[in-house]
Order: structure tokens, then C-alpha cells, then sequence
């Protein structure tokens, strides 16, 4: 008898899990969409020399988050030399000054300005150039380094861009970064390379030693047609790729989102750009699901314009799908034009 009353009561019990588990996921909807992090947040993030009163102003609300706070950024003169715009300088000597917690590091992008004042975004021939030969590279690197320690940065990010996009700078550009952080180490500065998501990272066969920041977003954007800047398939996809990188590893995650017109006006916006826009245009953004983008459209001018953004629960969920893939070190792109971004978690 008295097994007969155990075994009823252990069917009871058996049936009554599944119901009690499932009124906890109906009782919190978010339960069945959010992640849940494995580690907590090391938060790093970019504050552009173009946008520096209002990144100041993100920076004054989450600045105590941040491990590393990264300045945007040097690059190339006419002549092919390195040239750190007076704003960002300005600014890491008012940080250093003001006891930043952050470290430092001065980020170096393949960007050119030319005689006439024209740009070249992510130029690959000046870096065929400077990286033509050992000579030419230790030259290189002496002159980053001697930036880096000129105006007071702590570390070195290298945001080289369209690396694969040609042939010869896709072969040296791995022996460049092995080179650059041997010079580096030699002087106790840590460096840091920021990478497209869709380099072959099993055949860059990169060194062991730099922090590579993996950048998972521009799933849509200006390219391309409306859409969320990165959703949880291509983070998990991305990040899967990222086992051939050697560590330690990070992602970068992009604040803000774009707008799209049907007369073929694309253009980046800010978050506080795009609630800007919603309510002068008296409408409500719509949460997507998959991406947890705030989404809406409006109209203007007989032109209808479609808006796709992230705001800090939308990158608290990337974060968090990051997380569970073993990625707990995120970079956001960037300081500027942000609401809440302080409470990422």
C-alpha cells in the first residue's frame, strides 16, 4: 500500500513539472527569447573625433562600465603619413587630466585624405604601400608605435578595412600584425585588431597575442535593402566562424540603425535620430522579434521611409546571444547619439 501511494504521488509530480515550467515561460515572455549571459560584460566602446560632445555625453553615463574606451581615429595624409585629428588629441589629453578609467587605445584606419581635401574610405593601395616590403613595414610600425606613445595612448587598435579585397595585402597583412605586436609587446603595449565578419578566418592564420574584435553588424545597412544591422543567426554564425581565431576574442556591436526611402535615399541614424523622427511623425516603433530592432515607417514628401535601429535592450539581447556563445568582451561602435546606452547588460 504504502508503494502504491509513492508511485501515485511521483506520476503526479511527473505530470505537474512540464505544467509548472510552462506557466513560468507564459508568466515571462521575455524568458523564451532573452539569452541568458554566461559571464558578465567586459564593455568596451569608440568615440568618434566628429561626434565628440555628445560620445562625452554617452561616456559620462557609462563610463565606469568601460574597460577600454578606443579614439577614433588616425590615418593617412596625403603623403602617406599618419596624422591623429587635433579634436582627438584635445580629448585624450582632457581624459588623461580627468582620470578616464578606461585604457586608451588610438585606433589607425586605412582611410587617406588627398591633395585636393577628397577622402578615400578604407584605401587598400596605401597600405600596398606601406607594407610592401620588411623595410617598408618596420617603417610602418615604428610610426605607429611612436604615435601611440607620443600622445599618451595605453594601447594600439588596427582597423584596416577590405584586407581581402586584394590579393597581395590579404597575404602580408597577418605578417604586418604578427611584426606590429612583437614591436609592441617589446614596449608593454597591448594591441587590439578590429575585423570584417566575412575575412576567412581559418586562412588568415592571424598570431596569437592581439585581442581580434570581430565586428557583427551591417547585416543590412546602406547597402543594402531594410533590415536589422545584426540578428542572433548571424551572431551565431559569425561567432562560430571565430574558433579559428586564436584568443583572447571580442565582438563589436553597432549602436543606432539606418532609414531606407523607396526614392533610394539610405542613410545611418543615430537612435535619438530615429525617436526624433517617430514622434514628429506621430508614430510608434514596432519591436521585431528575430532581431529585437525597433522598427517603423513614415512619410514625407510623398516618399516612404522605412527605419530599422537598436536601442539598449536590442544590444543587450545581441550581447546576450554573444555571451552564450563564449563571447563575453563587447566593443560598441559607438559613443554618440545614444538614450540608455549605459544600461546595457
Amino acid at each position: 500500500m504504502k508503494h502504491t501511494k509513492w508511485k501515485t504521488a511521483f506520476i503526479m509530480l511527473f505530470l505537474f513539472i512540464p505544467l509548472i515550467l510552462l506557466a513560468g515561460c507564459v508568466g515571462n515572455p521575455a524568458a523564451a527569447i532573452s539569452p541568458v549571459p554566461k559571464a558578465p560584460l567586459k564593455l568596451s566602446a569608440w568615440i568618434a573625433y566628429w561626434d565628440i560632445p555628445a560620445g562625452e555625453k554617452d561616456l559620462r553615463r557609462i563610463g565606469r562600465k568601460l574597460d577600454k574606451l578606443s579614439y577614433f581615429a588616425a590615418a593617412f595624409d596625403q603623403d602617406d603619413r599618419l596624422v591623429i585629428p587635433q579634436e582627438l588629441t584635445a580629448l585624450r589629453e582632457k581624459h588623461k587630466k580627468d582620470k578616464v578609467k578606461a585604457q586608451g587605445y588610438l585606433t589607425f584606419v586605412n582611410d587617406k585624405t588627398n591633395a585636393d581635401g577628397s577622402f578615400i574610405l578604407k584605401d587598400t593601395e596605401v597600405l600596398c604601400r606601406l607594407l610592401a616590403d620588411e623595410a617598408a613595414m618596420d617603417k610602418h610600425i615604428a610610426e605607429i608605435i611612436g604615435l601611440t606613445r607620443q600622445y599618451g595612448y595605453d594601447g594600439i587598435e588596427i582597423d584596416y578595412e577590405r584586407i581581402w579585397k586584394d590579393d597581395f595585402v590579404r597575404q602580408v597583412f597577418p605578417v604586418f600584425i604578427s611584426k606590429l605586436y612583437l614591436a609592441s609587446s617589446k614596449q608593454n603595449i597591448p594591441l587590439r585588431v578590429v575585423l570584417e565578419p566575412g575575412i576567412p578566418f581559418k586562412e588568415a592564420a592571424f598570431t596569437q597575442g592581439p585581442e581580434y574584435v570581430v565586428m557583427l553588424y551591417n547585416l543590412y545597412g546602406i547597402h543594402s535593402d531594410p533590415g536589422p544591422k545584426a540578428d542572433p543567426a548571424f551572431i551565431k554564425r559569425t561567432i562560430n566562424r571565430m574558433e579559428a581565431l586564436p584568443g583572447p576574442k571580442a565582438i563589436a556591436l553597432a549602436t543606432g540603425g539606418a532609414s531606407w526611402g523607396d526614392n533610394g535615399e539610405k542613410k545611418f541614424i543615430t537612435e535619438q535620430e530615429a525617436k526624433t523622427l517617430a514622434a514628429v511623425y506621430d508614430v510608434e516603433p514596432v519591436r521585431d522579434e528575430a532581431s529585437q530592432c525597433l522598427v517603423f515607417t513614415y512619410t514625407k514628401a510623398g516618399v516612404s521611409y522605412q527605419v530599422w535601429y537598436a536601442d539598449v535592450k536590442t544590444l543587450s539581447y545581441w550581447a546576450a546571444t554573444a555571451n552564450e556563445q563564449g563571447i563575453a568582451n563587447i566593443t560598441i561602435w559607438r559613443l554618440g547619439g545614444n538614450i540608455d546606452l549605459h544600461e546595457i547588460n
